[in-house]
């Protein structure tokens, strides 16, 4: 058959946030960029707006990617698709997890991460062979991927249509968390791009700042510190402006590097505290051991390098009560973050947590993929109603995101900065708790 064009769709979640998509859709960039130069490729956000089914056909091979929370848009979308005569393929975290689930209304469902796939899928299309099935959890290495194409980077146009651009330096996570999908979906083994080629991108994509993807960047500080060490090195030499990433508690142990962080432009650490009750550290994996005055004074000393602290937050572990969300405001409020998530536990596909709650009858009735959202209450709390756990979400949420206590954490994360950095840290000063807020509104609508 001859590919008239590919196109590669990411379903609808939160819109454009004042004109703006919040992060560019880095998976689809990438697949994208391995279609060959010859068979035309687009990439349509629907963040971005309506999309157009009157420009698919029989000759068309449409690509979706989807979490669970807009799986069931994705199903709509593929039915649209299919209706204009389209094969539709479906990937991502969701269908990785569920694959027989998403099988039932998709031409073809990858699972994995589809590197070592996408090219035969193509291949297959093209030759009238495609299956119904592929599969690839051998986790490529990363130095092996397809740079973003030029004509993807031009299409996509970061600077206009999206807020954050997003990035990927390592993928990958040794911890298991029970409640967390990274391990299932990207591995236990760290995975390192070459240092080389996050420059290169970086400059021809001319980004400023960006959101670092991965699972657990900061966890490489140990595992990897010489590796760490030259990313730094290489990033203090581009006229960056700030990039965020997700770590853990261990950063702390290592002030030289915290000081090359901060030379190369990074901003603030993502990380999972997850929860003040220790009696929850079945559920982190390992992450979080210490006592709430241990990291009171751990992101202390993160500051005392001019570094910024966004802590991540979940509620509805086994051994909350009605407390947690009381005690957890007081103590985001004495360890003066500079950002804040809060989350409800949400049982994922494929997670220890959900088959632990399947087993026990604690799952709610027919809840919707949509409201995986992690803003969601979907199941029964051990010590507490489900009522109370929504009642107390909503109350901490309201003192988190005030616009008072926005502005608070914003005007002391910015001070942080040297005056003649202002104007290039203000938009992420202030942006992550914006954002988090608008994420949470969306519950309401």
């Amino acid at each position: 058959m001859d590919i008239e064009k590919i196109v590669l769709i990411q379903p609808a979640h939160q819109g454009r946030i004042w004109g703006k998509a919040a992060g560019s859709p880095y998976t689809l960039m990438r697949l994208a960029s391995m279609v060959p130069q010859d068979i035309p490729v687009e990439i349509w956000d629907e963040n971005l707006g309506p999309l157009n089914y009157t420009r698919l056909n029989a000759r068309t091979l449409v690509g979706i990617s989807s979490m669970t929370l807009t799986i069931d848009r994705a199903r709509e979308i593929a039915t649209q698709a299919r209706a204009r005569g389209s094969h539709v393929v479906v990937g991502g975290v969701h269908a990785t997890l569920l694959p027989d689930q998403v099988a039932a209304w998709a031409d073809t469902v990858v699972v994995g991460e589809a590197y070592r796939t996408w090219l035969q899928i193509i291949r297959d299309y093209a030759d009238e062979k495609i299956q119904p099935r592929y599969v690839d959890l051998e986790w490529a290495p990363l130095g092996s991927l397809a740079p973003i194409s030029d004509r993807v980077i031009q299409q996509v146009n970061e600077h206009r249509n999206y807020w954050t651009p997003s990035l990927e330096i390592t993928r990958g996570c040794p911890r298991n968390c029970t409640f967390c999908t990274a391990v299932r979906v990207s591995g236990r083994v760290m995975r390192y791009r070459p240092v080389e080629q996050i420059v290169e991108e970086i400059e021809r994509r001319r980004i400023k700042r960006f959101f670092l993807t991965d699972d657990n960047f900061g966890l490489n500080f140990r595992l990897k510190p010489d590796y760490i060490e030259s990313v730094f090195r290489a990033l203090e030499r581009l006229p960056l402006h700030s990039w965020t990433t997700q770590t853990e508690l261990v950063i702390a142990e290592f002030p030289d590097l915290l000081d090359l962080a901060r030379r190369a432009r990074l901003d603030k650490f993502f990380i999972g505290f997850e929860s003040i009750n220790p009696e929850n550290r079945f559920d982190l994996g390992g992450k979080t051991k210490g006592q709430v005055a241990d990291i009171k004074r751990i992101v202390r000393t993160i500051h005392a390098h001019g570094l910024n602290v966004v802590g991540l937050f979940v509620f509805g572990f086994d051994h909350d009560t009605v407390q947690v969300f009381e005690k957890t405001w007081e103590f985001i409020r004495e360890t003066e973050f500079d950002g804040v998530s809060v989350t409800v536990l949400t049982p994922f596909p494929g997670t220890p947590q959900r088959e632990a709650l399947i087993q026990q009858g604690r799952l709610l009735p027919n809840v919707p993929w949509s409201h995986y959202d992690t803003a969601h209450v979907i199941f029964r709390p051990a010590l507490m109603t489900v009522e109370q756990l929504r009642e107390g979400y909503d109350w901490l949420c309201r003192q988190v995101y005030s616009p008072r206590a926005i502005v608070t954490r914003g005007v002391r994360a910015l001070g942080r900065y040297p005056l003649t950095q202002a104007r290039a840290k203000a938009f992420s000063s202030f942006s992550t708790d914006v954002g988090y807020r608008n994420a949470y509104a969306l519950r309401h609508r």
